[in-house]
C-alpha cells in the first residue's frame, strides 16, 4: 500500500505512523493492540509513544470494557486539530500539483 501524503512528509517513524491510523480512521475507536497492527508498528514502538500521546491530549478513552479500553482520536485537542490541519494542507497542495501536472499534459497534447 502507498504510504500517505502525511507519511511521505514526516517518514514512517512510528509516532508518525500511529498518528497517520488515527488521523485515517478519524471517529473511530480501536484497542491498543489494533492500533499496532493498523499502523504496522510492533506493540513495543506503540508503548514507546502512548504515554506522551495521552499526555498531551491527542488520543482518548471512548469505551471501557473489563480491563479493555478504546482509544481514538481527540479532535478537541489543540495538536490534534493542528495535525488535521497539516493533514488537509498536503491533499490540498496535491490536488493542486495533480491539477497543474494534468493541464500541463493537456497543453503538451495540443502542441503535438
Amino acid at each position: 500500500m502507498e504510504d500517505s501524503l502525511l507519511l511521505r512528509l514526516t517518514g514512517k517513524m512510528p509516532l508518525f505512523c500511529i498518528l497517520d491510523f488515527l488521523v485515517e480512521n478519524k471517529g473511530l475507536d480501536f484497542t491498543k493492540k489494533d492500533i499496532a497492527r493498523g499502523a504496522e508498528i510492533s506493540k513495543a514502538s506503540l508503548f514507546n509513544y502512548w504515554s506522551e500521546l495521552e499526555e498531551r491530549g491527542i488520543v482518548k478513552v471512548t469505551r471501557k470494557f473489563g480491563k479493555t479500553r478504546l482509544y481514538t482520536l481527540n479532535t478537541e485537542s489543540l495538536l490534534t486539530q493542528k495535525i488535521l490541519e497539516l493533514e488537509a494542507a498536503l491533499i490540498r497542495q496535491a490536488m493542486l500539483d495533480h491539477q497543474k501536472h494534468t493541464v500541463k499534459k493537456k497543453e503538451v497534447a495540443l502542441a503535438a
